[in-house]
C-alpha cells in the first residue's frame, strides 16, 4: 500500500490545512450550530489525523484511497458525535473511532474470514469468563468455561485466537504538537483502577479472618483452581467436607464484605 503519494482521493495531501486549537474551538462552536461550511472546514483541517491513522495499516494489501476512504468515515462519526464537555482532545476522541471504522472495513472484506460459528463461539466464552469473575473474583481456566458451555476447550483455544488481532501497546498511532499517541493511551486500566484495588485489599482482610483450614480450602479451590475432590486428597478429609467447609467460609466472608 502506497502511502508516500502526494495525492489521495483527489486530495493534495501537501496542501491541507492545520488547524490551531482556537480555529478548531470556534468551528466546533459553529458546527454546533447547524453550519455546513464550518463542517467542511473541520472535517479538511483533521485530514491530516485520518493520513497518519492508516499508516500503521501500511503493510496490509489494501488500496491507499479505499482506506482514507473509510478513515474519513470515522472522522466524520468523530465529529458528530464529539462531545466538547469531556475536556479531551478532538484526536484522542477521533483516532479510536478512525482506527475501528478501518478494521471493519478490513475484517468484512478480508478473503480469509473468520466463520460465524467460530465467531460466536468466541463471544460465548467471552460472556462466561465475564459471568464467571463477577461469581468468582477470578480469572476461570480454558477448562472451566469449556466445561460451562459444553464445548470443548480446543475450539474454544482456537476461536479466541481467531477473533484476535494483536497490537503492541507502544505502537504509536497519531502525532500531535510534538506529542505521541500511543495504542496505551487509548485503553482505560480496569484492572488497576482504585475500586478494584479496594475490593483486593478487603478480600485478603476477609480471608486473613478465616479459620486456618477454611483459608487454606478457598485458597486451593479459587486461586489454585483445584476440584473439591483434589482438595479432598490434598488435606485428607471428605469431599462433603470440603464442600461444607467451603460453602461455611464463602459465606462468612460476603457477610464481611456485605456494606
Amino acid at each position: 500500500m502506497a502511502l508516500n503519494k502526494v495525492e489521495i482521493c483527489g486530495v493534495n495531501t501537501s496542501k491541507l490545512p492545520v488547524l490551531k486549537a482556537e480555529e478548531k474551538e470556534e468551528l466546533f462552536k459553529r458546527i454546533k450550530e447547524g453550519d455546513e461550511q464550518a463542517r467542511e472546514l473541520y472535517i479538511r483541517g483533521n485530514l491530516r489525523l485520518v493520513l497518519s491513522v492508516i499508516r500503521r495499516f501500511q503493510n496490509s494489501n489494501e488500496n491507499a484511497d479505499d482506506l482514507f476512504q473509510i478513515g474519513c468515515i470515522g472522522l466524520i462519526k468523530a465529529i458528530d458525535n464529539f462531545d466538547t464537555t469531556l475536556q479531551v482532545k478532538f484526536s484522542t476522541y477521533a483516532v479510536p473511532m478512525i482506527i475501528g471504522e478501518i478494521r471493519r472495513y478490513l475484517r468484512d472484506n478480508n478473503s480469509i474470514r473468520v466463520s460465524r460459528s467460530l465467531r460466536d463461539i468466541a463471544y460465548k466464552a467471552i460472556y462466561t469468563r465475564e459471568n464467571y469473575m463477577k461469581q468468582h473474583l477470578k480469572e476461570p481456566t480454558i477448562t472451566e468455561i469449556a466445561e460451562e458451555i459444553g464445548i470443548e476447550k480446543e475450539m474454544i483455544v482456537y476461536a479466541m485466537d481467531a477473533i484476535q488481532n494483536p497490537v503492541s501497546l507502544f505502537e504509536p498511532v497519531y502525532t500531535e504538537g510534538g506529542d505521541t499517541l500511543y495504542v496505551m493511551d487509548q485503553i482505560s486500566d480496569k484492572k488497576n483502577k482504585e475500586e478494584r484495588w479496594i475490593e483486593n485489599l478487603a478480600l485478603r482482610e476477609a480471608m486473613r479472618r478465616l479459620a486456618p483450614r477454611e483459608k487454606h480450602i478457598i485458597e486451593l479451590r479459587f486461586y489454585e483452581g483445584k476440584t473439591q475432590m483434589e482438595v479432598a486428597q490434598e488435606i485428607g478429609i471428605s469431599q462433603a467436607q470440603v464442600s461444607r467447609l467451603e460453602k461455611s467460609a464463602l459465606k462468612y466472608m460476603r457477610n464481611y464484605l456485605r456494606p
